[in-house]
């Protein structure tokens, strides 16, 4: 047996050796959709399918609450909230809270460093490390005491911080750095590679209490470790409960408030889903159009070699053992394929990685495991199978009397050239899906180029600064700072109006509170309307370029101690005042029970998409920064020239103010806009060249057809045309030919699209799945490709020369 197979082998690679032309085709087919699958596989296996690198993570959850009465799915955890979870449940080992926070550290650190940074963190709560069953490398975790208020003066280290700005000094433990103008001890050096959440490098106690957060306050995340045993339904239904008892001790703040247990995984994975398997059905769809692309390649080099097999047959060689032969050469194809296919995907790979402008998620590996390598591995060997069936079935039965005959023609002719024909249908069909698909991805992303943001961001260029508390804890140091270099930064050639805001647009970064306004019912808690909270600067409008439609811009009169204002968004006006001037009415935030004062409205102006283009914005309110005077802000100037040419400039204005405040997302704010659709840009991309793919591999499978037939045809249309046939007779008898199955395969098409592009609505923004106007294009694109395939070959035949054609073999 192994004998048969070494010498198949070594024949089939011969075979393969004595037709490099179509072994050249065929290889490069099958290896663009092997590499383009694994490609694709590489990123499901690194977000959907490599374990998690905590102990034991499928029994890790995250905790989320939700607002049912104010429809609002994910509104993060209230701390006063998480306390009473964590002494109420029987489901969990222990539940955690942690916010993502940033930590400026100091210039002069122990490296020797001269310039701050601003680090990405995170405050935790005492036992969100024992959850995740992740230990330091270098001493200890935060211990319960120093989780409290005015004893969380320690900080742990990530391996790559301590590596990078300590020099991986093992005697680190016990030094004190400074962050956030706050002296810190360090206890801790975590594993190298970990980061959690995301992408953190330093974590600091979260040092919270009930008294400083309240019910009404949303925004923590929560992680929890189920015991042994218990399932997420049952943890699911014992938080309901609990959430209830909740509810029913406060009803005010808790009133409608849900709690979701969300396995580690899935809420990790989130939106990606969706994404990764919809790529892989479309890559897949481009590898099954590739091995019907090399059938019919196999199929063609079948006719050649009948009269080789059927003396193989005539020796004595059964069905079975051709059979064998034959497939033993596709597979062997397939491997050769697969191996090219490899080398693409790591290139692909490389490619995508480069083409993603955020950081990846420390969790998040794109490798050639052995799992990639695998799939890859199967996925040549399948494609060998299904491309190698057909051709190996309809060659091994070969008609000895017919093909062994002198200048005989096969029986299997006619059979041989529908089977082709229905495998051109299918082509199309398939190709018919993924440009559907694309020319959908397409629209959707026009239409997300063409949201109006709000803004006009030409010019503008954004950055954060944060003002760590320890140093500008008085509400006068914060405002004195931003006043100052507000001032100086206007003063810079070239700039024309600057601003801050406490969220700049599109940035998700946005407070949100619920609002109560004078003159209408006073709603609790749970039915109130949440608004965003922006908490600017005067001319951050100008500098942003967000239009005033009513009323002022804040100034001068809007100082700390005058009474409070606020702007508010047309939405608002347009919900509250459709019909009136909403200028002077007045409108407060928070619970009613708090009493906060009532804020004037004195402008109006345009929305602006603070979150997504493409979601639903809440109603914004503006509050000047004199009267809440906050420690960190996103920073807008507009500029006359490019925005990137003033960035020296600004820096060292921050400089001179304070020498250790590090400026972080520094980039135009056309780079942010880009950004934020970077996402739907890559998935268009994708489903483009995947589809361009496509429709060349069926534009070569219908030309290799056509041309097929018309070689089996040379003595026919040459005795029409020595009976009379015109050119144009010889053109309609191969066109047509070619209409036919070009029209069955885009109606075939048709209703495959019309039935799977319903998986990727999510995917679509401003665009349905039944789009007429790309189903039209793509049909009339598809079908002129193909008839035009069929062109070149028919007019081929017209000119054949009767008496050459009647003499043809």
């Amino acid at each position: 047996m192994i004998r048969d197979l070494l010498q198949d082998t070594r024949y089939g690679a011969r075979m393969l050796g004595n037709s490099p032309g179509l072994t050249g085709v065929a290889v490069l087919s099958l290896a663009l959709g092997i590499g383009a699958i694994s490609t694709i596989f590489s990123f499901v296996n690194g977000i959907m399918l490599r374990p998690l690198p905590y102990q034991e993570p499928e029994r890790l959850v995250l905790l989320d609450e939700s607002s049912l009465k104010q429809g609002v799915a994910s509104m993060g955890v209230s701390f006063p909230n998480f306390v009473d979870w964590r002494e109420q449940n029987q489901s969990f080992e222990d539940i955690a809270v942690y916010q993502p926070g940033g930590f400026a550290i100091a210039g002069s650190g122990p490296a020797g460093r001269d310039e701050p940074e601003q680090l990405q963190g995170a405050f935790v709560s005492q036992g969100t490390f024992e959850i995740l069953g992740v230990t330091p490398i270098l001493g200890r975790t935060f211990t319960a005491e120093e989780d409290q208020p005015d004893h969380d003066q320690v900080v742990i280290l990530s391996y790559g911080l301590w590596q990078r700005r300590f020099g991986a000094d093992p005697n680190v433990i016990g030094q004190t750095v400074l962050l956030n103008n706050r002296s810190r001890t360090v206890i801790g050096v975590m594993p190298k590679g970990f980061q959690f959440p995301e992408v953190a490098e330093a974590w600091g106690p979260l040092a919270l209490t009930t008294k400083l957060y309240t019910r009404t306050d949303h925004g923590l995340e929560s992680i929890a470790r189920m015991k042994p045993g218990v399932t997420l339904e049952q943890a699911q239904a014992e938080m309901i409960s609990i959430a209830s008892n909740i509810e029913a001790q406060n009803p005010i703040t808790n009133e409608g408030l849900a709690v979701n247990v969300i396995a580690l995984r899935a809420g990790l994975v989130g939106d990606y889903k969706n994404a990764l398997l919809i790529l892989l059905g479309v890559v897949g769809f481009v590898l099954l159009i590739a091995c019907v692309n090399v059938a019919n390649l196999l199929l063609a080099r079948g006719t050649a070699r009948q009269k080789e097999i059927a003396i193989r047959a005539a020796l004595g060689a059964n069905r079975r053992r051709i059979y064998r032969q034959l497939m033993t050469e596709s597979l062997l194809l397939g491997l050769i394929s697969g191996v090219l296919g490899l080398m693409l995907a790591l290139w692909g790979m490389d490619l995508l990685l480069a083409a993603i402008p955020i950081d990846i998620p420390f969790w998040m590996k794109f490798d050639l495991d052995g799992r990639v390598l695998g799939f890859t591995a199967a996925c040549s060997l399948l494609t060998g199978f299904v491309f190698g069936t057909a051709p190996a079935l309809e060659a091994s039965n070969p008609d000895l009397n017919e093909t062994l005959k002198e200048g005989g023609r096969s029986a299997a002719g006619g059979g041989r050239h529908r089977l082709r024909s229905l495998l051109v249908v299918a082509e199309i069909a398939l190709s018919m899906v993924l440009l559907v698909g694309a020319g959908l991805m397409m629209r959707s992303f026009m239409s997300l180029q063409h949201v109006n943001a709000g803004i006009n961001p030409e010019g503008v260029l954004t950055m954060y600064i944060a003002l760590p508390g320890a140093k500008y804890r008085e509400p006068e140091k914060r405002i004195g700072f931003f006043s100052q270099l507000l001032e100086r930064v206007r003063a810079i050639p070239g700039v024309q109006s600057a601003g801050t805001n406490s969220g700049l647009p599109l940035s998700g970064n946005n407070w949100g509170r619920s609002l109560t306004v004078e003159g209408f019912p006073v709603l609790s808690v749970g039915e109130a309307p949440t608004i965003n909270h922006c908490v600017i600067s005067p001319n951050y409008f100008s500098a942003m370029g967000i239009t005033i439609l009513a009323g002022r811009d804040f100034d001068e009169r809007d100082a700390r101690e005058a009474s409070k204002v606020t702007i508010i968004d047309e939405r608002l006006a347009r919900e509250y005042w459709p019909d009136q001037d909403p200028i002077g009415k007045r409108i407060r935030f928070g619970p009613p029970e708090d009493n906060e004062p009532w804020h004037t409205i004195v402008g109006v102006v345009g929305e602006v998409k603070h979150q997504r283009l493409d979601a639903s914005t809440r109603e914004s309110v503006y509050l000047p920064f004199a009267q809440i005077p906050i420690g960190g802000s996103g920073l807008a100037i507009r500029t006359s020239g490019r925005p990137e040419s003033v960035i020296g400039a600004v820096r060292s204005q921050v400089r001179e103010l304070d020498h250790d405040l590090p400026l972080t997302r520094v980039m135009p704010m056309t780079e942010v806009m880009a950004r934020s659709v970077w996402q739907p840009r890559l998935y268009t991309a994708l489903f483009g060249v995947f589809a361009m793919v496509a429709l060349i591999l069926a534009t070569v499978g219908i030309y290799g057809v056509m041309s097929y037939a018309v070689t089996q045809r040379t003595r026919e249309i040459g005795l029409r045309m020595a009976l009379g046939a015109q050119t144009q007779d010889v053109l309609k008898l191969v066109v047509g030919h070619g209409v036919v199955i070009t029209a069955i395969g885009v109606g075939v098409g048709l209703v495959a699209a019309a039935a799977l592009t319903r998986l990727m609505s999510s995917l679509l923004f401003g665009v349905t799945t039944t789009d007429p106007i790309t189903f039209a294009a793509v049909s009339v694109l598809l079908a002129g490709v193909a008839l035009g395939a069929c062109f070149i070959p028919a007019r081929r035949a017209a000119k054949v020369d009767p008496m050459v054609a009647l003499r043809y073999e």
